[in-house]
Parts: structure tokens; sequence; C-alpha cells
């Protein structure tokens, strides 16, 4: 118990420091043109992580906004519950719904898109094109190779995601450590842990795949996504609202 709430204490310090919570956006857009630089240069070698097939990938990237739902749901809930209302926590709650609503448009968007720039090739040669087939999942349930114009869908959830995560664990940085409960501290360690894995995870896939323009436009929706929301709407008066303040609580 006495470990848990002193690495809770530790992450809170963490995220208290203006730049690490202002800085953030800056420093996915940094990751994803660097990295990009750097896979066009050939610099980085290939590793697990260059395969699709890590366990990272398969088991939390595939399923990102699952694992996101899944620990920030309850984490809302607790954290918004100090001091607050049960309305008010439901207004949060809200949050997430329309977070899940811009994940949903943004990833079918890029499917869309993906449709109509693109076309079925027998090889990675581009040799042997099929203009029957008009979609990447026809393409692929064929056996073949869709190439189309494809916005990264990982850059964009990585980015997406975190950015969301440390705009509502922000509470946990007011909630005094006699009002916490073991299950609040093990809720927000594991939010933490999952931002410390898309940032990982992220950098990944900003070395090893898609191409530059592909990496900054995902990462760029990424950011807007959580910008028109956190920034923009969510301090107006009918909105899901801002995850409460430090003058909130005093």
């Amino acid at each position: 118990m006495a470990a848990v709430g002193s690495l809770v204490n530790s992450l809170a310090c963490l995220w208290r420091q203006p730049f690490t919570r202002t800085y953030l956006p800056h420093l996915f857009f940094c990751i994803s043109f660097t990295g990009s630089v750097l896979k066009t240069m050939g610099l980085v070698p290939e590793s697990y992580f260059s395969n699709s097939k890590n366990i990272l990938n398969l088991y939390f990237v595939k399923v990102s906004w699952g694992w996101t739902i899944v620990l920030l749901l309850p984490f809302i809930y607790y954290s918004n519950l100090y001091k607050k209302s049960h309305t008010f926590v439901l207004r949060r709650l809200m949050s997430l719904v329309v977070a899940t609503l811009i994940w949903y448009t943004c990833t079918e968007t890029f499917f869309y898109i993906e449709d109509i720039t693109g076309s079925c090739y027998e090889s990675d040669a581009m040799q042997g094109i099929h203009g029957d087939i008009t979609t990447k999942a026809a393409c692929k349930k064929a056996g073949f190779i869709w190439e189309g114009f494809d916005i990264s869908g990982h850059s964009f959830i990585l980015t997406y995601s975190s950015l969301v995560i440390v705009q509502e664990i922000v509470p946990m940085l007011n909630i005094p450590q006699s009002d916490r409960n073991i299950r609040l501290e093990c809720l927000y360690i594991a939010l933490n842990a999952i931002v410390a894995i898309w940032i990982w995870m992220f950098g990944c896939t900003s070395v090893y795949f898609h191409d530059i323009i592909d990496k900054i436009l995902g990462t760029l929706c990424g950011i807007l996504g959580w910008y028109m929301t956190y920034v923009v709407w969510y301090p107006m008066p009918f909105s899901p609202g801002l995850p409460p303040q430090e003058k909130q609580h005093a």
C-alpha cells in the first residue's frame, strides 16, 4: 500500500510540472518528424519492434481505444466524484462518448480515403492490377496487395489517446492522499503505464512504418481532436466540461 502511494505521488509530481502536459503535443509531432527522417535515411536498425507482430502491437496498440476506455471510465468516475455531485460526474463521463465518436469518425475516414485512392495489385512490384476489386478489405481477402493513401491510424490513435488520458488524470494531482483508495491509485498507475506504452509504440511507428506524410497527418489529426475538445469546446458552458482543476478543489 505504501509503495503504491509513493509511486502515485512520484507520478503526480511529474505531471504537476507545467511543461510535461503543455509540451506533450509538441513531443508527438517532433517524434513523428524525427522518426520519419531517420526511417527515410535508413539509420534505425531492424529490431523486435520493427515486426508488426510484436506483443505490444498485437495486444495493446491494435485494441488501444479499448484499453483507454476500460481504464478511463472508472478513473473518471471515482476521481471526479471527489467533492463533486453525481450530475457533474455523468457530465464528465460524456467526454468519453465524444472521444469515442472522434476516434470512430477519424478511423473510418482514414479507411475511406485509402479505399478511394487505392488500387489492388498482385504483388509489391505493382504489377497485375485488379480494377474489379475496389476496396482494401476485398483485395486483402483475395490475397493481393492494396496500395492507397494510408494515413497512419497508429499515429492518430496513440497521439489522441495519450493526450486524452493525460488531460483526464489531472484530478489526481489535487486529491489528498488521505482521500484516495487503492482502486483509484491502481487505475492511476495503470493509465500512466498505458501512456508510456503509447509513447514508446508511437516512436516505433515513426521509425519503422508508413511514409512521413502519412504519419504527420495522423499525428496532426490526433492533436486536433484533443485541441478542439479540451482547449476550445470543453471550457464552454454547454459541454462535458474539463476535469476538476486545483482551484475547483480549493
